[in-house]
């Protein structure tokens, strides 16, 4: 035991712009969840990107939707998030690892929620689509990567945040791009999920390390008083 804290999963200088963003985010995910609740049919915003009820994709970049979409399902995102706790554990960075984890499940386990909450459809049977969990999982996951990289470059404010939000768009583009072009989600479904991404992922960074911390402070507590007993 050094004495030292455990690197934070979300840096002290990124805390206060991502924690705005993160409020930003959550009340576009509520405007277009109240603007879509129970609708079956594409919006206006929806048909002006693209007809999202057809494929619109063809062989070769349909099997590079196929490709990014296995990445959004059980199996293919389970392999993603191990390999990604494998290597914040080899970086030494526990919180990192946490954060992986509990974020992936946290934001897909909230798109999951907003989906009966708000109950849109596509293609009928009862197709779910908003917000989009595989847009959501796939901007955590680069939130959780891209603020690693944030702590472990040294970057200030402004770069730090500039980094997350890129590797955030980037991810949650590509797999936005997937789920539309196979006619899975409509555009604003993509959008509610990349919101989502960014609205649950600062919180709960935050909460892995307040929990850290505690369980830090505790065990500093503990040591100090063996330390007493023992000059007792």
């Amino acid at each position: 035991m050094t004495g030292r804290p455990a690197p934070a999963a979300l840096p002290p200088p990124l805390r206060g712009r991502l924690g705005l963003a993160a409020a930003l985010a959550a009340l576009v995910v509520v405007v277009i969840g109240v603007l879509y609740s129970g609708h079956s049919r594409p919006g206006r915003a929806d048909r002006w990107v693209i007809q999202p009820t057809a494929d619109s994709v063809r062989p070769p970049w349909r099997y590079v939707a196929l490709a990014l979409d296995f990445f959004g399902e059980p199996v293919g995102a389970a392999m993603l998030v191990v390999a990604t706790v494998t290597g914040c554990l080899l970086l030494r960075r526990p919180r990192a690892a946490v954060l992986v984890v509990a974020g992936a499940g946290l934001t897909v386990g909230t798109a999951t929620l907003l989906k009966s909450l708000v109950g849109r459809t596509i293609h009928g049977d009862g197709n779910l689509s908003y917000p989009s969990g595989h847009t959501a999982f796939a901007t955590a996951l680069a939130f959780a990567v891209a603020l690693l990289a944030a702590d472990r470059l040294g970057l200030g404010r402004t770069a730090g945040t500039s980094l997350v939000f890129a590797a955030a768009l980037v991810a949650g583009a590509a797999m936005g791009w997937a789920q539309v072009a196979l006619g899975a989600h409509y555009p604003t479904d993509v959008l509610g999920g990349w919101c989502t991404g960014l609205a649950v992922m600062p919180a709960t960074a935050w909460l892995v390390d307040r929990m850290a911390d505690r369980r830090a402070d505790r065990m500093v507590d503990r040591t100090a008083d063996a330390r007493r007993r023992e000059r007792r």
